[in-house]
């Protein structure tokens, strides 16, 4: 078979994703945890999109370590949570003064905005919720700026389409250093519903047919989503964050 290979950096080991490459039964029991069977196909695309060189294996075969957590939350995991917190923090005060100023008059796009932005309402209280119950602090909620990106509907739809780009990329840059499996499982969920909302964007923007670029366009560039790190993420974001 083919070598798969993407642009992505290799699971580092002692996260969660080198574990379930490695240990059969470990990823069984997350595919169990994340949605069954039907969940596998996902999962492998997801796992090879960042960066595993994950080798077949036969019944028996596979690592039999566990997780240097334990299943719980590291230091690095509640970075990653904060991180992405700050993010949906971004996303969801976006569509909110989206809808609020008053630019977007096709009742359905508007309609589509609304729910996206309770969406990444729910991630801001998931994301918030899991930390304080892991021990960590929530980071607060960033000044934000978004002037110039509710100038207009046109506006409003790029940039909607850009945020969910970089959130969906964002994600899969951060997976490959989780160590807990559980905050895994919620950044694959949270990951898929950012995709979705960025291809239904990327439409409605006329994106679509852009690729190469992981902030621009549905259209990827190769076979596997496009992840950002995190200094590129911050990058791209840092114009709609309030200078101080």
């Amino acid at each position: 078979m083919e070598e798969i290979k993407s642009k992505a950096p290799r699971a580092a080991e002692g996260s969660a994703l080198r574990e379930l490459a490695d240990d059969p039964s470990s990823r069984k029991r997350f595919l169990k945890m994340v949605g069954g069977t039907g969940a596998a196909g996902a999962f492998g695309l997801f796992l090879a999109a960042c960066g595993s060189d994950e080798e077949t294996t036969t019944s028996g075969g596979g690592s039999t370590g566990t997780s240097p957590t334990g299943g719980a939350a590291s230091k690095g995991d509640l970075e990653i949570l904060n991180y992405a917190l700050t993010l949906e923090f971004l996303e969801s005060e976006f569509y909110r003064q989206a809808i609020d100023s008053g630019e977007i008059k096709d009742q359905a796009i508007a309609d589509v905005a609304k729910t996206f932005g309770e969406h990444e309402q729910e991630h801001v209280d998931a994301l918030t919720a899991t930390i304080e119950q892991l021990g960590g602090t929530p980071t607060e909620a960033p000044e934000t700026d978004f002037s110039k990106a509710l100038k207009s509907a046109d506006t409003i739809l790029s940039t909607a389409a850009m945020v969910e780009n970089v959130g969906a990329a964002a994600y899969l840059g951060a997976a490959p250093e989780i160590k807990s499996p559980e905050v895994l499982a919620a950044a694959l969920s949270i990951h898929s519903v950012e995709g979705r909302h960025a291809a239904a964007l990327n439409q409605v923007a006329g994106n679509s047919f852009q690729g190469g670029d992981p902030v621009v366009g549905s259209i990827p560039d190769g076979p596997f989503a496009e992840p950002m790190d995190m200094e590129s993420v911050l990058k791209a974001v840092q114009p709609f964050l309030a200078k101080s």
